[in-house]
């Protein structure tokens, strides 16, 4: 019996509807209509608005820093939220009051601070770690959370199953947005930003290292409570050792590998197996199987150049 290509195509529709898993979008958000007002201007490179002065409706370019990208904020973690939720109701006034701006800006404890929801994530150790980090030292004024963490898009990374690749991507780029960024930089410091390639002279395969491992497994003092560590340490206390990370002993177990506690290939003999679900790191992905041949062999060879020396001097006499 052949189907005609219209029932066809129904019936592949119907599948697809019925078998691949819905996805939210901003319709399942109640706060959706609420922020539009906001997303109208914020959400847009150019935006309108009217001028009782003159009269008529006049277009303007968007602040590139005030910008908010809506799908970034329905799929980030604060979604479900209102702007109103952080920031002040006076905003929903247009021309927003100019003493706005002086608005003090919330910060992760502020709202995660003490919360039993939120406990397993140690928002409190993670304060007490950031405010020993050199980024809140006496030389960096105003240094926040949303530094890193931008609250519009900030989305769980290390914990929602990406890759590793996707992960370190994502921390790098926090990290090189200002370290790369002369403009940005000089916001909290007063100091010429440094070229990082410069720095990283000394590092065998820059480019390699960046694109595998993130910058805080250097830069970072473990934590073992926290999944990431946020105490940043000075540039001279920075892992140097290659040792640190390329043994079996590797430091990256206990950093960017931490959440993967699954070790899939462990029962081939791999030890430190879960870094070679995703990459090789020489020293620190070995296996006992191969080792131990490996071994063996050594010892048979050398055996038998010792029986071949061995046999030469008793044959010579």
């Amino acid at each position: 019996m052949k189907f005609s290509k219209a029932l066809q195509y129904f019936l592949i529709l119907w599948l697809l509807l019925f078998f691949v898993p819905f996805s939210a979008t901003a319709d399942d958000f109640e706060n959706r209509d609420a922020n539009q007002k906001c997303f109208r201007c914020h959400g847009q490179t150019i935006y309108t608005y009217y001028n009782d002065w003159i009269e008529r409706d006049v277009k303007k370019m968007m602040n590139p820093f005030y910008m908010v990208d809506s799908g970034d904020f329905y799929k980030g973690s604060h979604n479900k939220f209102y702007c109103t939720d952080c920031h002040s109701a006076d905003y929903e006034e247009f021309p927003h009051p100019g003493d706005l701006r002086y608005e003090p800006i919330y910060t992760c404890i502020d709202c995660h601070g003490g919360e039993e929801k939120y406990e397993h994530f140690k928002f409190e150790i993670i304060e007490e770690e950031f405010l020993s980090s050199v980024h809140t030292s006496d030389k960096i004024e105003d240094f926040t959370c949303w530094k890193c963490h931008d609250p519009h898009s900030f989305s769980l990374n290390v914990r929602n199953g990406k890759s590793i690749r996707e992960i370190v991507a994502y921390a790098n780029n926090v990290c090189f947005s200002c370290h790369t960024n002369q403009n940005k930089f000089q916001l909290l410091s007063e100091n010429k930003k440094s070229e990082l390639i410069v720095q990283h002279d000394w590092l065998p395969n820059q480019g390699l290292h960046f694109n595998k491992v993130r910058c805080i497994e250097c830069h970072n003092q473990v934590h073992d409570s926290l999944l990431v560590a946020h105490n940043v340490l000075p540039a001279d206390q920075a892992v140097k050792k290659c040792a640190e990370c390329h043994s079996k002993n590797t430091l990256l177990l206990s950093t960017l590998y931490k959440h993967k506690v699954i070790e899939s290939r462990s029962e081939k003999g791999f030890v430190n197996a879960v870094i070679i679900n995703e990459s090789y790191v020489i020293g620190a992905t070995r296996n006992y199987w191969l080792n131990l041949i490996s071994i063996i062999i050594f010892g048979i060879t050398l055996a038998g150049i010792v029986i071949h020396g061995f046999l030469r001097i008793i044959i010579k006499k």
